[in-house]
C-alpha cells in the first residue's frame, strides 16, 4: 500500500466497478460530468500548450497521465483525441474493466494497477489528469508532490474537486447522497474536502501556477452539468508547471 492510497477509498470503488459503463447506472453522475470536463479539459490544453484546436485529433503527440482513472471514461476522451495514455488506479478491478473496454474500442492506452506514488521517477507528461481524486487520498500534500514531479517543466496539471463549504455539505453530502440518493452513502466524507486555494497554495510550493478554474454545478431536474462562475461546490482547476 502506498503512502496516499486510501485502503477504505479503493474497497469502495472496487465494488462500483462493474457499473462505470452503464451511463443509466450508479456511476451516470460521472458520466454526464465526463460530458463537460473532457472538452473544457481539451480545450484548456489547446489554448495554454499553443496548439491548434482543429481536426478529429488535436492532441496527438502530447503524453497525458490520468490518475483514478477508474474506468477509463476520461482516458478513454483523451486517447479519442489522438494523446498517448498513461493511466493508473489502485482499483485492480477497474483497469481490468477499463482495458477490456479500450480493447473493445481499439484504443492503445497504458493502464496500470497503482497510484502516483508507483510511477517510475523519470516518467514526466505533458498534461496530468488530477480528476475527482483529491478528496479521496491520504496525505494530499505528498500526493500533489508526487503528482507535480510527474509534470514535465512546461506542462499542465488539472485538477478537478469539490470545495470545503457548508453549501458543499448541504449539495454533494446531504443532497446527492441522502436525499437524491445519486451517490451512495459515504462516497464523500465532507473534511477531505479542498478550497481552491489550498490546492494553489500547495502547487505553488511545486513550481505550478494556477491558470484558470471555474465552478461545476448541476441543476438536479434536467441532470445538467454547466460551467459556472461560483466555486462553492465543484470546480476545476489548471496549473503550469514553470521551468
Amino acid at each position: 500500500m502506498t503512502k496516499t492510497v486510501n485502503a477504505s477509498e479503493i474497497q469502495r470503488f472496487e465494488l462500483l466497478a462493474e457499473t462505470w459503463w452503464q451511463e443509466d447506472g450508479p456511476m451516470w453522475p460521472l458520466h454526464k460530468l465526463n460530458d463537460l470536463r473532457a472538452p473544457y479539459v481539451i480545450k484548456q490544453i489547446c489554448t495554454h500548450l499553443a496548439i491548434e484546436l482543429t481536426g478529429p485529433q488535436p492532441l496527438a503527440g502530447l503524453s497525458v497521465l490520468d490518475i483514478g482513472c477508474g474506468a477509463g471514461l476520461l482516458s478513454e476522451a483523451m486517447a479519442k483525441r489522438g494523446a498517448e495514455v498513461t493511466a493508473i488506479d489502485p482499483a485492480e478491478r477497474n483497469i481490468a474493466i477499463a482495458q477490456t473496454h479500450a480493447k473493445s474500442r481499439g484504443l492503445a492506452i497504458d493502464y496500470r494497477v497503482g497510484s502516483v506514488d508507483a510511477l517510475h521517477s523519470f516518467e514526466q507528461f505533458d498534461v496530468v489528469l488530477n480528476m475527482e481524486v483529491v478528496e479521496h487520498v491520504d496525505n494530499l500534500p505528498g500526493f500533489l508532490a508526487s503528482c507535480c514531479a510527474h509534470t514535465r517543466p512546461g506542462g499542465l496539471q488539472f485538477i478537478a474537486t469539490i470545495n470545503r463549504t457548508f453549501i458543499s455539505w448541504a449539495v454533494a453530502i446531504i443532497g446527492a447522497e441522502y436525499i437524491l440518493r445519486w451517490l451512495p452513502k459515504g462516497t464523500h466524507q465532507w473534511r477531505k474536502f479542498v478550497r481552491p486555494a489550498e490546492i494553489s497554495a500547495l502547487l505553488e510550493q511545486h513550481r505550478h501556477t494556477t491558470l484558470v478554474q471555474t465552478g461545476v454545478s448541476i441543476n438536479p431536474l434536467t441532470r445538467h452539468y454547466r460551467l459556472a462562475d461560483y466555486l462553492g461546490v465543484n470546480y476545476m482547476l489548471a496549473a503550469r508547471r514553470e521551468s
